[in-house]
């Protein structure tokens, strides 16, 4: 990639694709990008064929949830960054990218707080059985014993997978509840965890020692159903988990599997494993999990509130704001491999 030190700010109005949004509309994107003399055009794709002829022209292109792949990279012939609305890109091809010269960005640490708040929520909700109670008042039935058994925080242990920011903040959060926290990252520095008062175990460690199972793992290959039949089996009788995570590192077929046949008691997820977000068609009918009354589902809402919603857009627009006119970004994911491909 050539050097930008130099570069002066873009006065042919380039091209600036948002692949799919649901905030109901781009005025905030907008007013950054147009400022910076782009052109935005705002798309619903549900498929990367959607994307193939906006890609031909764009100068940077930024998604939501929608996939930019290797074929739709292929056909970029002006563009230079691709900007997710988002911490995670499992769905930006950074490889096709990059050989093709592309910088890829995200958006870091602007939902930290909301994540944390939403993984503890749901732990609480079902540690304390607040939608069977729900449901039997709902209903008429007043009795303390339609929650049974509830048993007691204090003492127990949570394991968190992935001890990143979120993971840390989640740890902070439920020792005030008085449970014994411990991580799986085979990533983490332990002078971090040291920093946390947190114990760094393997995954077979974690999966026999914990009541309560958080995760927030991020979607690569080696993550694929982190959690599948044989994870389900290794964890303790009762073990409650809530994955604020990606959805596919949880295999819905064996959690389904481990709730029915008694050995989990509960789950709490943010996104189901097909993550209906990212598809044209989507119904719970595919998924049996949506039919157990001891899975607490949300809409993949765990980042929401509305400041961290506005902080995505203005970050995730100003990365593409700043490459257009020849600034660094904040959050360029691939500069090292740019720069090898200069040598």
């Amino acid at each position: 990639m050539s050097d930008r030190s130099s570069f002066t700010p873009r006065t042919d109005g380039p091209k600036v694709v948002i692949t799919d949004f649901d905030y109901g509309n781009v005025d905030v994107e907008k007013g950054i990008l147009e400022a910076a003399g782009a052109e935005v055009i705002a798309l619903q794709a549900k498929s990367e064929a959607d994307l193939f002829d906006a890609a031909r022209d764009c100068a940077a292109m930024m998604n939501q949830y929608a996939r930019i792949g290797k074929d739709v990279i292929s056909r970029m012939e002006k563009c230079e960054v691709i900007a997710r609305y988002g911490v995670g890109v499992d769905i930006v091809d950074i490889k096709a990218a990059s050989d093709r010269g592309i910088l890829v960005t995200n958006v870091q640490d602007y939902c930290t707080e909301e994540v944390a708040d939403h993984a503890i929520s749901m732990w609480l909700t079902l540690a304390r059985k607040l939608p069977d109670y729900d449901r039997a008042t709902h209903a008429g039935i007043w009795r303390w014993q339609s929650g049974k058994p509830v048993y007691r925080l204090r003492g127990r242990t949570m394991g968190v997978v992935s001890f990143g920011k979120i993971g840390q903040a989640i740890g902070d959060r439920a020792r005030a509840f008085g449970v014994d926290v411990i991580a799986y990252d085979p990533f983490l520095p332990a002078s971090v965890a040291a920093e946390h008062d947190v114990e760094l175990v393997s995954k077979a460690d974690l999966l026999a020692r914990s009541d309560y199972i958080l995760m927030q793992a991020p979607m690569t290959p080696d993550t694929r159903h982190f959690l599948s039949d044989a994870e389900f089996a290794a964890m303790k009788e009762g073990a409650i988990l809530v994955n604020t995570g990606r959805g596919p590192t949880v295999d819905n077929k064996a959690l389904y599997r481990a709730l029915t046949e008694g050995h989990l008691a509960a789950a709490g997820l943010d996104d189901p494993e097909e993550e209906p977000a990212k598809r044209a068609d989507w119904s719970p009918d595919g998924n049996p999990i949506f039919t157990l009354p001891n899975v607490i589902v949300t809409p993949h809402a765990a980042y929401y509130s509305e400041e961290s919603i506005l902080a995505a857009r203005v970050t995730a627009a100003t990365q593409v704001a700043k490459v257009l006119t020849g600034q660094r970004p904040d959050y360029a994911l691939n500069t090292d491999a740019l720069a090898a491909t200069t040598h």
